[in-house]
C-alpha cells in the first residue's frame, strides 16, 4: 500500500475490495500487528511508534483475523477469557466481561464446549466474542461472517448495530452486509482507497450498465472499474 490516508471514527466503516486489494494488510496495520512501512499510525489519539505505544493501543483494540488461531483443548470460555487477559482487562472484571461477550454472540449454552468441537459458524462466533470482550473502543473484523448461515448473519448484523460509541472496521466481500450495517464505506483496489462515502453514495455512483443485482453492488463494480472515483 502506498499513499493511503484513512481516518476511522465512531461508527461502522465497511471495507470492500477484491482479493489482493490490501484490506487484510490494512487491518493488520491498524491492529499494530504490522508496522507501517512509511507514514504514521495514530490510534485513539496516540501515535504508535514503538512496542510500548503499540501495547497501550492494543488494550483498546479488538481484532478478529479471517483465520484466527486457538488451542483446540480450550473451551469457549477459556478462549474468550484468554483474549480478555491479552487485552489486559482487569482481573476483577474479566469473568463478567467474558460471560457478557459469549452471551452477546449467542454461545452462552456452549461456553463449556471445546473449541475443536465447534461447527464453523460457532467457531466464527467465538472469534467475534474474543474480539469484543472488554468492550474495546476500536473493533477490527476481517471477514467476520464467513461460515455463518443466513440467520446467524442477521444476528451478527444486530450485534454490530448494538456497538454504539465504538469505531468498527468491517472488512467483507458481502456488499449486502455493508448496506445493512455500515455508516461509511471505503472501497480499496490495488492498495489504494478508490471510494469513500456512505452506502447511498456508493449506490448513486453506479453505472446503470454495470453488473450487479442491487444499486450498491453496481456502484461497487463501477468504482472498481474506475468509471466513478470518489476518494
Amino acid at each position: 500500500m502506498t499513499g493511503l490516508d484513512l481516518d476511522v471514527g465512531v461508527g461502522v466503516l465497511g471495507l470492500l475490495g477484491p482479493n489482493g486489494a490490501g484490506k487484510t494488510t490494512l487491518l493488520r496495520t491498524l491492529a499494530t500487528v504490522l508496522p507501517p512501512r512509511r507514514g504514521t499510525l495514530t490510534v485513539l489519539g496516540e501515535r504508535v511508534r514503538s512496542e510500548r505505544t503499540a501495547r497501550r493501543a492494543r488494550r483498546n483494540i479488538g481484532y478478529l483475523p479471517q483465520d484466527f488461531g486457538y488451542f483446540p483443548g480450550f473451551t469457549v470460555y477459556d478462549f474468550v477469557r484468554y483474549a480478555a487477559w491479552l487485552r489486559e482487562v482487569r482481573r476483577v472484571d474479566a469473568h463478567r466481561r467474558t460471560l457478557d461477550a459469549i452471551e452477546a454472540v449467542g454461545l452462552a449454552d456452549r461456553r463449556d464446549a471445546l473449541m475443536k468441537a465447534l461447527s464453523g459458524g460457532m467457531l466464527r462466533r467465538a472469534g467475534i466474542a474474543s474480539a469484543i470482550v472488554g468492550e474495546p473502543r476500536l473493533l477490527l473484523l476481517d471477514e467476520p461472517t464467513v461460515g455463518l448461515d443466513p440467520a446467524q448473519r442477521l444476528e451478527f448484523r444486530a450485534l454490530i448495530r448494538s456497538l454504539a460509541g465504538r469505531a468498527v472496521v468491517l472488512s467483507t466481500h458481502l456488499v449486502e452486509d455493508v448496506a445493512a450495517v455500515c455508516d461509511d464505506v471505503a472501497v480499496m483496489n490495488a492498495g489504494a482507497v478508490v471510494f469513500r462515502g456512505g452506502p447511498e453514495a456508493l449506490s448513486s455512483a453506479a453505472d446503470p450498465a454495470a453488473v450487479g443485482d442491487s444499486p450498491i453492488e453496481r456502484g461497487y463494480m463501477t468504482v472498481l472499474s474506475g468509471e466513478a472515483v470518489r476518494a
